[in-house]
């Protein structure tokens, strides 16, 4: 069954016009006015309810990247201390992270993951693609990486974990970072394979020894495989050659948080200069920066934390009612850790400081944290 897709265009494509039909069964047998659909022309966008697909300019999606500030990329290292940054520049060779000046192509995983979706809602759309061979129900040596990894997250919205992971797998050795990342993420959590951190490490290190620029659209899956990456060095993997190093964990980090603007990852920032973690020297005044740009971005833990450093400086209203804020949009593991502190600060504040405060976490919440100050 054909397709129909509806193709919105810039006008500065000459050889496209807005509202033009293509059809075909499939993205591959798609033609427009007789002419094949070429990827670099648009972007996939599924209309599952109207049935369409939409094919829209990539120009469209061009937008600038908001601009958090580089610590060991500003002049003023008052966002991270010289030492770190200088240390981190020598063991990488560098001079510093590099100072974000590209343009943001919305065309990441959020996109994949939609037009998984929407070809999932169609009748036998997955295998429109042709990826398995029904014969030996392997993957077939003509389909392309990008295919196999649309055909794995098919079958991994419909429960077919198995083939999900044999097709992330084939894509991964083909180059395709998505289903590296993937993968990655499946071996981590146990989730449709057994749960193996050390291969999962091995995952993750494969992302990040690409060259990935900031802005572009594998970033996602760069700065999610460096904070994995981290955490795992933390503590090292228990039975394998990957043992605990904090100074390699805190490169992972910074360069998460400084290249790519990491939430989680600027936090984790923020708990080693709070800490004086890794022979770093202990500053409250730069893990509250990191903090403030983590809780920005809407990361419930440094809002939490941050909010606890302001109501011990005393600024009692406001930090009660960060913690406050971040108890109500914290993923169930910081819950309680987050409600412990919230709790002992609220016991002691005055009344009028509570309710004051109370009504400034509403405010946290339908603003953010930096349009209510």
């Amino acid at each position: 069954m054909d397709a129909r897709v509806v193709a919105q265009v810039s006008s500065r494509s000459s050889r496209e016009t807005s509202g033009q039909d293509c059809t075909g069964r499939s993205l591959a047998e798609m033609r427009c006015h007789g002419r094949p659909w070429n990827r670099s022309r648009g972007i996939v966008r599924p209309d599952v309810a109207g049935g369409t697909i939409m094919l829209v300019s990539r120009r469209s999606y061009m937008a600038e990247r908001a601009t958090d500030l580089n610590p060991c990329g500003m002049d003023d290292k008052s966002r991270a201390t010289d030492e770190l940054c200088s240390a981190l520049a020598d063991r990488h060779g560098k001079t510093g992270a590099r100072k974000n000046t590209m343009v943001m192509r919305l065309f990441g995983f959020a996109r994949i993951c939609a037009f998984g979706v929407g070809m999932a809602a169609s009748t036998s759309a997955a295998l429109a693609f042709d990826t398995f061979d029904d014969s030996n129900g392997g993957v077939r040596a003509e389909s392309s990486p990008w295919d196999v990894f649309k055909f794995g997250y098919s079958a991994y919205q419909n429960g077919h974990k198995d083939q999900a992971a044999e097709a992330y797998r084939y894509a991964a050795e083909k180059g395709q970072i998505g289903a590296t990342w993937k993968l990655a993420r499946m071996y981590a959590s146990g989730d449709g394979v057994a749960r193996d951190d050390y291969e999962a490490y091995k995952f993750f290190s494969e992302i990040v020894e690409q060259d990935v620029e900031p802005g572009s659209r594998d970033e996602s899956y760069v700065s999610d495989a460096l904070v994995a990456l981290g955490g795992y060095m933390k503590t090292g993997i228990p039975g394998t050659p990957v043992q605990a190093d904090p100074l390699a964990a805190q490169e992972y980090y910074m360069r998460a948080a400084a290249n790519y603007r990491n939430p989680s990852a600027q936090y984790e920032m923020g708990k080693i200069f709070l800490k004086g973690d890794g022979g770093v020297k202990a500053s409250v005044r730069q893990a509250g920066r990191w903090f403030q740009l983590a809780a920005e971005k809407g990361h419930a833990g440094a809002q939490a934390t941050l909010g606890n450093l302001l109501f011990q400086s005393g600024k009692v209203v406001r930090g009660l009612a960060m913690m406050t804020a971040a108890l109500e949009r914290a993923p169930p593991a910081d819950q309680p850790w987050i409600r412990g502190m919230q709790e002992e600060a609220f016991s002691l504040a005055g009344e009028a400081d509570r309710r004051t405060a109370i009504a400034l976490a509403q405010d946290i919440l339908g603003k953010g944290v930096e349009d209510s100050q």
